[in-house]
């Protein structure tokens, strides 16, 4: 589907911007400790809504609803933390 092509092509265009956010609020947790499917999904989470304009609420929910059936009960606490926090540091929408 393309919205899901668009959205693969713009996180690895925007990884190192990306991973930045993350790693400001992974607290105490390296990139390479994460495992893949959080960190992936983090990563596809940060860049939708830094660059898709997609409203935070839909796309933590998304995540959360992600990691819920593909990860832990730990790691949806963590990505919502990791997640938040993200949204928390962007300008409020107009």
């Amino acid at each position: 589907d393309w919205f899901a092509t668009e959205l693969v092509r713009g996180t690895i265009e925007h990884l190192e911007e990306v991973d930045e956010r993350i790693r400001r609020h992974a607290e105490h947790w390296r990139m390479e400790r994460m495992p893949a499917v959080d960190r992936n999904i983090l990563r596809q989470s940060v860049y939708e809504m830094t660059h898709e304009g997609t409203p935070a609420a839909v796309v933590i929910d998304e995540a959360l609803e992600l990691a819920r059936k593909f990860s832990s009960e730990e790691s949806v606490h963590f990505l919502n933390g990791v997640l938040d926090a993200v949204h928390r540091e962007l300008p409020a929408p107009l």
